[in-house]
């Protein structure tokens, strides 16, 4: 996944997007030693399937993603498509990789620039809210992939998974901050709340892609104010001093 994660940056240190890399680890080794114009040529023709494979990947799924559906779709040979990825497992790992990298620049960096603490947790959500909400027509990757490689055991399942934890991390991390900044009760169970939250966000891309049901986003953001009511600190309540 690259040196850095969303969890290293949950402080406030900034640091490079984890799934961002120029030309990917299956770019061909033959390619780094090609004159730097054709190297950058190379590099834009492999962002331009990338970005063709996540809209496919949206639509069927990591499952019926191919080479050859891909060069179907950007009008390319497969030959042409395999220079780039070497395979079909590689191409799904590459477009896992890429929507990662996209969810944390549109989900994760923003929202730590909020102040510690319980600002920062409810721009992480609010943010995920958003991000779920605008992918009802295509679909979440994240929530898709776990469907199809839940009992599948393998390269892209890991990638997958690595790239879920990672966000759990970063979100656990930010709860641990906001009970030491004493915006949350210091008996407050984080992975019980971590939990909650990603149920609600489960539930909303479930009632608003599968059922359509109107009011979903509403319905969450309401179910999150809810369970941070009871994490909140009262007058008896515990708090954790702050370092």
């Amino acid at each position: 996944m690259g040196t850095h994660s969303s969890t290293e940056a949950a402080s406030g240190d900034p640091v490079a997007p984890a799934g961002r890399r120029s030309g990917g680890p299956s770019a061909p080794e033959e390619a780094r030693a090609q004159p730097r114009g054709a190297q950058q040529k190379g590099l834009q023709t492999r962002a331009a399937i990338l970005e063709a494979a996540l809209g496919l990947a949206s639509q069927i799924g990591l499952e019926g993603l191919s080479i050859g559906a891909l060069a179907e779709v950007t009008r390319m040979s497969k030959s042409g498509v395999f220079a780039h990825f070497g395979s079909r497992e590689e191409l799904q790992i590459s477009v896992v990789r890429e929507y990662h990298a996209r969810f944390e620049e549109e989900v994760f960096f923003p929202a730590v620039r909020e102040p510690r603490g319980l600002p920062r947790l409810r721009g992480l959500f609010e943010r995920w809210v958003r991000r779920v909400s605008v992918e009802i027509d295509a679909g979440c990757i994240y929530i898709s992939g776990a469907v199809e490689f839940d009992d599948r055991p393998g390269p892209v399942r890991d990638a997958l998974a690595a790239m879920v934890r990672t966000w759990h991390e970063a979100l656990e991390r930010a709860i641990l901050i906001a009970m030491e900044e004493g915006h949350l009760r210091a008996d407050t169970d984080p992975n019980q709340l971590l939990f909650e939250m990603h149920g609600l966000i489960l539930a909303l891309h479930h009632d608003a892609r599968f059922l359509r049901n109107p009011g979903a986003v509403d319905r969450a953001r309401r179910g999150f104010e809810r369970i941070l009511a009871g994490c909140l600190p009262t007058p008896a309540a515990p708090r954790r001093r702050p370092r």
